[in-house]
């Protein structure tokens, strides 16, 4: 009986043949795979844009709300301070051309010897001095904390010293350096170390002297030779303390180097704000402030971002 259609081979089959020729293309990304990838992108732009909103936001809204209120209390004739549009106006070359004087090469920067330079060449002379007389600070004062840390008669004989050293304002020590090295440069660097060391040295010390004793039991049961102590359990320990001590002194040889450079003069940002000041420019010397909460603010995150780092990693 003929029923009137047929059945062939291919519709028996229990797999359906693909309609793509052998040497077709296949299609390189599932289409059920785009609405994913679009999710995660817009999740992503949220997650910025929340961060966005709730850590620079509040900032910005604030650093605007102080500029209109300095604007209108300070537009009229009469103001002692420069509104910030009389700061743009007559510090335009200044804040718009920082590194003028300076040339960059694969070897570093360098500075035109003659000629007007901008203040971005003093805050590099600054940061110069900055980090040479940190940098002995640091190796100083965690070798001088840990020693007064450990032992009980360096403690007694050192920190009652310390404390005393402390106390003297940075600028005090100025006469002394410049009695002792008789150049303003390295009397500058001698100001930076003095000043940093001690916070340094006290909170290195404290970070010892809290190591838990059960540490100090586990290092004995395991007979840590000395290197083995310092990196296994003494700066995983110490370094929350370390790094507090750290950041005091990065910001502390900031403020030193700004003060000592006013006094002797010659370069640097310190230098820069006082030859300003001296010369009735009172717009570059606001200037010169920004720039330096600007630099301090960074230096004290960089000293920050590198306790973390070290903590995480010990």
């Amino acid at each position: 009986m003929d029923v009137g259609f047929t059945v062939s081979a291919e519709d028996l089959s229990p797999h359906p043949v693909s309609s793509i020729s052998p040497g077709a293309e296949e299609p390189a990304v599932p289409a059920a795979a785009l609405p994913v990838a679009r999710s995660q992108i817009s999740s992503r732009f949220t997650s910025i844009a929340t961060w966005l909103a709730v850590r620079v936001f509040p900032t910005l809204l604030m650093v605007v709300l102080l500029l209109g209120i300095w604007q209108v209390a300070c537009q009229h004739g009469g103001a002692a301070l420069p509104s910030p549009s009389k700061v743009w106006a007559e510090s335009h070359d200044v804040i718009v051309h920082p590194f003028k004087g300076v040339s960059f090469d694969t070897s570093g920067y360098h500075i035109e010897e003659s000629g007007e330079v901008g203040v971005a060449v003093h805050i590099l002379t600054s940061l110069r001095r900055v980090a040479l007389g940190y940098g002995l600070s640091v190796i100083f004062g965690v070798a001088l904390g840990i020693l007064i840390g450990q032992s009980l008669f360096a403690y007694r004989a050192l920190d009652p010293l310390f404390q005393v050293l402390r106390t003297v304002p940075p600028l005090a020590w100025l006469p002394i350096s410049l009695a002792i090295f008789q150049q303003a440069n390295p009397s500058a660097i001698f100001l930076i170390f003095i000043t940093a060391i001690w916070p340094i040295i006290l909170n290195t010390a404290a970070g010892v002297q809290n190591i838990p004793a059960s540490y100090r039991n586990v290092a004995r049961v395991l007979a840590l030779r000395p290197l083995e102590y310092f990196t296994k359990i003494m700066l995983p320990a110490t370094v929350p303390h370390m790094f507090t001590g750290l950041r005091i002194g990065v910001g502390m040889s900031w403020l030193a180097i700004v003060a000592a450079e006013m006094v002797q003069g010659g370069t640097g940002i310190g230098f820069f704000i006082w030859d300003s000041y001296n010369s009735s420019l009172l717009t570059d010397t606001i200037v010169a402030l920004v720039w330096i909460g600007l630099i301090g603010f960074t230096l004290d995150r960089i000293v920050g971002w590198i306790g973390n780092r070290v903590a995480r990693q010990s």
